[in-house]
């Protein structure tokens, strides 16, 4: 082997995974921190306070009016940090309390890179699409429902819609159908 081909060897070693980590660091993924957004992106964000559970609402109307407060659990508010992308998409996190993406949802013309939005959960939502397809076959809306992980993707060329949670990192008083 010719010293300019070990060469070009070491280079492509050093460099690829520099390279991967500059893009994985551009972008954070569901159950981490919020995404870097590219230079070409609007960021907003607003605070929301879900409403109280059914649940809680009626323990407290079975106490009185002093103890109600005591025995009410309060819904954590969280997050909702949009950013619209150069490209037209708009990405939405939802974030808990500290700070963690527990749900996303995108919808635009173009489809986001999912390996970016689902960061550690994008395997599991692979082989989650592989087991659709083997028994459902072909393409269109994919609809993955598991313990730990719901997408939901689908769309057409310039029209693409999804959304994706953890059922177990969902704050108090939210649910999937908050995920929009």
């Amino acid at each position: 082997m010719s010293s300019r081909v070990r060469r070009a060897g070491l280079v492509t070693a050093l460099v690829l995974p520099c390279s991967l980590f500059a893009l994985q660091s551009a972008y954070a993924g569901l159950g981490g921190t919020p995404m870097t957004p590219p230079a070409d992106a609007s960021v907003s964000s607003r605070t929301v306070q879900p409403a109280a559970s059914a649940a809680s609402a009626a323990q407290g109307v079975m106490h009185s009016a002093s103890s109600a407060a005591s025995s009410t659990t309060a819904s954590a508010s969280y997050t909702v940090r949009e950013t619209t992308l150069g490209n037209g998409t708009v990405v939405r996190e939802y974030l808990a309390a500290d700070g963690s993406v527990f749900g996303i949802a995108w919808r635009g013309p173009q489809m986001p890179d999912l390996s970016d939005l689902l960061g550690s959960y994008f395997p599991q939502y692979v082989a989650g699409v592989k087991d659709i397809r083997a028994t459902r076959g072909g393409r269109g809306p994919v609809a993955v429902d598991q313990s730990s992980l719901v997408v939901h993707s689908g769309g057409h060329m310039g029209a693409f819609n999804g959304q994706a949670w953890l059922p177990q990192a969902l704050p108090a008083g939210v649910s999937g159908s908050d995920i929009q």
